[in-house]
């Protein structure tokens, strides 16, 4: 099968396509015939050598896919081979085939495509389990998405209109902002003409917001913290802006608040099949109307020009999720 392999670290030119070995599916394991994979900032971060793999998992990148599952390892009762589904992987998408433990598999949404439905394993698992399931966002909270217009974040938006949160948004540009309105932000920010901190305080008469969604770290940290309500969370789960920051405990102890940190690929499978499970019931059964929860593509490139949807993730300017297609 055709696979994109990490040929040395460096620029996204180091992303080579080769003939490599169709996977096997062992106990608990199903393959899955590859229709879409998604691209993430991880990614990148792996072919520059910043972010190897767990332990066991694939070396080839991909972090998600859909597609069909092809076979079923000993052991799985939930899935039979032509069942159309997605499922969040450990690594390995970025390929024809890719094997993955069943618990972490989720049907295909009732009316998507697989280029769609590729938009929602990742980028799901990580805002609901942050967001939802440790941040505790509920009805009637406010919530700050950094990051509105990336994949992650223009997830977190629509999960919080589901909730029936007051989502605040961040963006680097004034169309990215027009898209996070358009995502479910009641407000968005462009952080480079504006002082996030101060327009957010003048929005909430000074409160602040319940939860805030961290994508950058480094000196966001004290800046999220000025701008996080009294019994406020910060959920930090990409340090795009740096992995270390100071911090006033002075001030965390006086908002009794609370900063969480996880990542979600090193998690064993059946912390994974959790997730999937809390998706299934929640989340799934909405899907199929595509409100508020939807499909947010910027870009498709057949997987063997994987280099140049490396190169568009880095430029900057996508809006929502970057599609391989085999």
């Amino acid at each position: 099968m055709i696979a994109i392999e990490i040929s040395s670290f460096g620029p996204p030119e180091v992303l080579r396509p080769a003939d490599v070995a169709k996977p096997v599916a062992g106990p608990g394991d199903v393959v899955i015939s590859v229709k879409a994979a998604g691209v993430a900032r991880a990614d990148t971060l792996q072919r520059q050598g910043k972010y190897p793999p767990p332990p066991g998992a694939s070396e080839i990148p991909g972090l998600d896919v859909a597609g069909q599952i092809d076979s079923v390892g000993p052991g799985v009762t939930s899935w039979k081979p032509g069942d159309s589904v997605c499922a969040i992987l450990s690594g390995g998408g970025y390929a024809e085939f890719c094997a993955v433990p069943a618990v972490q598999v989720l049907p295909l949404p009732q009316g998507w495509t697989f280029a769609e439905a590729v938009t929602l394993p990742e980028n799901l698992f990580t805002v609901y389990d942050n967001l939802v399931t440790r941040a505790g966002l509920t009805s009637g909270e406010t919530a700050l998405i950094h990051g509105g217009a990336s994949g992650i974040g223009s997830m977190a938006l629509m999960v919080s209109r589901f909730l029936r949160a007051e989502a605040f948004a961040t963006a680097g540009s004034d169309a990215k902002c027009d898209a996070c309105l358009t995502f479910g932000a009641n407000h968005a920010i462009n952080y480079r003409t504006s002082d996030f901190v101060q327009e957010v305080k003048r929005k909430t008469g000074g409160r602040g917001v319940d939860v805030i969604l961290d994508l950058v770290g480094g000196d966001y940290l004290g800046k999220n913290l000025d701008v996080l309500a009294t019994e406020g969370r910060i959920a930090v789960i990409a340090t795009q802006g740096g992995r270390t920051a100071q911090l006033d405990l002075g001030a965390l102890m006086r908002k009794r608040c609370r900063v969480i940190g996880s990542t979600m690929r090193a998690r064993s499978s059946e912390e994974k099949g959790r997730v999937a499970e809390r998706l299934l019931k929640r989340i799934w059964p909405a899907l199929p109307t595509k409100d508020p929860i939807r499909p947010v593509i910027d870009s498709q490139f057949p997987l063997t020009d994987a280099a140049k949807a490396h190169a568009r993730m880095e430029s900057g300017e996508h809006i929502g999720k970057i599609v391989l297609v085999p």
